[in-house]
């Protein structure tokens, strides 16, 4: 259990940082691209997409049997569109148009300015709590899926590490935005991306021995539901908004061959005991 706890915390903590290379995109750049956030959440959906149905809802079918496969599985979703309510939806906020705001120099003006800094600040801080109560469930979809095998474990980091990038770009932009400050923005994106390990250490506690192998299989089609539902509640309509529907599908369907391909490549190179 010791080295499978350390695995699967070492492969969420590169889905954690994944938050930080956002945020690096924001303050790098003084124009972030929506467009290429768009294109990047619509890869990252292809990605989730994949391993939750080929992957992870397809091995729960073939352990459980049909019908226990796909009650997990639909439990899985269920249960995370209950949480959803309650969790606000991350969002990435445009930045306004500096030059029309600095030919209009008056007093009136400052305070609108002000006021606008204040509302994207308080998205932004709204944006960071909901994607950390997201990355929350990620990283114990990393330890499950260490506890199954190297390859799970190391296909649900490579989704949820791309998948984090542009959540991290959604944290950083209006934060960079409002404070003009590339550390506060920074800082704020890596945060956000550190629930993901703690979800790992809640969930090692809470089973501290091995799972059953039919409850390991029922949980890993659970969290298939949930990134399922994660990725089209979610992901996609930002890829849809920032990049356009056939750009967006384009990308979605690369991110599924991405990970097909990245799956039989495992497969191939990892020995039969860690698969």
């Amino acid at each position: 259990m010791d080295s499978q706890f350390m695995v699967a915390l070492a492969l969420s903590c590169v889905g954690g940082f994944s938050t930080s290379i956002g945020g690096l995109f924001v303050i790098i750049n003084k124009t972030p691209s929506l467009k290429m956030l768009g294109l990047l959440q619509g890869f990252a959906a292809g990605l989730m997409l994949s391993i939750s149905f080929f992957d992870l809802a397809h091995n729960a079918i073939n352990s459980l049997g049909y019908l226990k496969g796909n009650l997990w599985f639909f439990a899985g979703v269920i249960s995370f569109a209950v949480v959803s309510n309650f969790i606000p939806e991350p969002t990435a906020v445009p930045v306004p148009d500096n030059k029309n705001t600095k030919n209009v120099g008056d007093h009136r003006n400052r305070d609108i300015m002000k006021r606008q800094r204040r509302q994207v600040l308080f998205s932004g801080i709204i944006t960071a709590i909901g994607i950390s109560l997201h990355n929350f469930p990620e990283g114990m979809a990393v330890f499950l899926g260490s506890m199954k095998g190297l390859r799970v474990g190391l296909n649900l980091a490579l989704a949820i590490a791309l998948h984090n990038i542009p959540e991290g770009i959604a944290v950083a932009l209006p934060v960079y935005f409002a404070t003009e400050s590339k550390k506060q923005a920074l800082k704020l994106a890596s945060l956000s991306g550190f629930a993901e390990p703690l979800g790992v250490i809640i969930i090692a506690c809470l089973f501290p021995r091995s799972l059953n192998p039919e409850i390991l299989e029922g949980l890993l089609g659970a969290v298939g539901g949930v990134m399922a539902f994660l990725t089209l509640h979610e992901m996609l309509p930002l890829a849809f908004d920032y990049a356009g529907q056939k750009q967006s599908v384009k990308a979605v369907f690369c991110g599924m061959a991405f990970m097909s391909a990245s799956l039989y490549i495992l497969r191939m190179s990892l020995p039969e005991n860690m698969d």
